[in-house]
């Protein structure tokens, strides 16, 4: 029969105090790092702290506060799609770091369904963050009224447009949209469409108004494959249908560098060179920019910076500081590669 150990019992101020020789509201004021502390006080204190194993009951002191030291980081994409997309994957690491160097934990949310978001509303209705960063909201998302009706502070990484004055970070993808088409226009290519995925959300459909403004008069709506989403597949589902309706197509416009990258695997199984037959362009200067072959001329899209100033705006706000009502926009340079 094995014995098992009886749980250590928790240290607590009071041990604390008692081994510092100091009273229980000087160790509580060197714990919270307030003043009016002396350093031999502040030394034999912490020394106590080494010695009996004190960790501070956070729960305990934010209860108080009325703060989890806690920011939610809300993303509506399909669970597969949040770990295969590295623009997701980027937004991420660059908002966890912001919020680490906060002391603030993040809190993953996905959701893929009606369910999922009244799991989520109700999460957050409950208190257990302080504040949310929602990547990927649709228009109507319901998403936006839990946060105006909870008065969250939020930050949203891109710009749908029912989102009224809340605050978001993002990119002008109509003007990156159009520039990068504009410089595939400029290699010469007479039939040009585009795979726009993602038409439900802000950055799919501004896209697509880019590309159409970079056309002009030349725009021919049968030259554009609309897909559901920024994916591998269908990038190549998309491509397949543009190269049966128009074999002469000799340039696209991917939506995002994942649906290129499906693209050009449709181009090679149909037998034409990239960028020889067709000029492929895609969006994000993500990790699939850099995996094909050729590699792909894109817009950088700075997915950790996006992170990290959602993070920033929530944290500022939490602080009580104003946020500009304009939003926060980042620059997206065209990125010139081999692909056209």
């Amino acid at each position: 029969m094995v014995t098992v150990p009886a749980r250590r019992k928790r240290a607590t101020i009071h041990d604390v105090a008692v081994e510092a020789g100091v009273s229980r509201g000087t160790v509580s004021r060197v714990v919270n790092d307030e003043p009016y502390v002396s350093a031999a006080a502040r030394t034999a204190i912490e020394a106590a702290i080494e010695k009996v194993g004190y960790v501070p009951n956070n729960a305990a002191r934010n209860l108080v506060m009325q703060r989890s030291q806690a920011v939610g980081f809300i993303v509506h994409e399909p669970h597969s799609l949040f770990l295969d997309d590295p623009n997701i994957g980027g937004i991420l690491l660059g908002a966890n770091t912001v919020l680490s160097r906060a002391d603030y934990q993040m809190v993953s949310l996905v959701i893929d369904s009606q369910r999922d978001t009244d799991r989520v509303a109700r999460y957050l209705s409950g208190g257990f963050v302080d504040g949310v960063i929602i990547v990927s909201a649709r228009h109507e998302d319901p998403m936006i009224r839990v946060v105006e009706k909870l008065a969250l502070p939020a930050a949203f990484v891109g710009h749908p447009p029912d989102l009224r004055r809340l605050p978001f970070v993002g990119i002008d993808n109509r003007r990156s949209a159009r520039a990068i088409t504009e410089r595939l226009i400029g290699t010469g290519r007479s039939r040009i469409g585009m795979i726009a995925a993602a038409l439900d959300r802000d950055s799919g459909a501004d896209r697509l108004a880019g590309f159409t403004d970079a056309l002009g008069s030349r725009f021919d709506p049968n030259l554009v494959e609309r897909v559901p989403l920024y994916t591998y597949s269908d990038g190549a589902a998309g491509m397949r249908a543009l190269l049966a309706r128009e074999p002469g197509i000799d340039g696209v416009f991917a939506a995002s560098d994942a649906v290129a990258a499906g693209a050009l695997e449709a181009l090679r199984d149909a037998g034409r060179s990239v960028p020889g037959d067709v000029g492929v362009v895609g969006f994000d200067d993500s990790t699939w920019a850099l995996r094909t072959q050729p590699h792909l001329s894109t817009v950088h899209q700075p997915a950790f910076g996006l992170g990290a100033a959602a993070a920033e705006c929530v944290l500022g706000q939490l602080r009580g500081e104003e946020q500009p009502a304009e939003g926060i926009l980042l620059e997206t340079p065209v990125v010139w590669r081999d692909s056209a």
